[in-house]
């Protein structure tokens, strides 16, 4: 990944830029509005009908992530780049947070595209994670994502 490119360092929700000024973006939200900001994250993306834009996509991707981080096995955010202000319970998004990073995955996406270009299998496999975190499947049926 070329963080030139796309402003990413790594391939974790938190791992770029876009991701970055969101979490930043929450902590500066009213305690009671963050919610509604990761709701139509997650919103925005699934009702995005053609092609979807990468910031669109990395911003999705990193609200699924805080949404998993209450899910049982779910991970916490990145410590530097995620929120600092405590989140209400967003376990409720699941649904929407799955629906999302479904759509992520499916063509067109710029985001995906990108990852495709480089080695795209590490960042597939984090969002294979959080997937399975926010939707899990019986043992043996994990889902795999090509």
């Amino acid at each position: 990944m070329q963080e030139d490119t796309m402003g990413t360092w790594d391939v974790g929700p938190f791992d770029n830029d876009t991701a970055a000024d969101f979490g930043g973006t929450l902590d500066e939200a009213a305690a009671d509005a963050r919610a509604g900001i990761v709701r139509d994250t997650l919103r925005r993306v699934i009702d995005t009908v053609g092609c979807l834009d990468a910031p669109e996509s990395e911003e999705a991707v990193a609200a699924a992530a805080l949404v998993a981080a209450q899910c049982p096995g779910g991970e916490p955010a990145h410590p530097v780049y995620g929120p600092e202000e405590p989140l209400p319970d967003l376990t409720g998004l699941r649904d929407l947070a799955v629906q999302a990073l479904d759509r992520v995955l499916t063509e067109p996406s710029e985001l995906m595209e990108l990852w495709d270009e480089s080695d795209g299998g590490p960042w597939r496999a984090h969002i294979r994670n959080l997937r399975n975190v926010l939707a899990p499947q019986p043992p043996g049926e994990q889902l795999r994502l090509a």
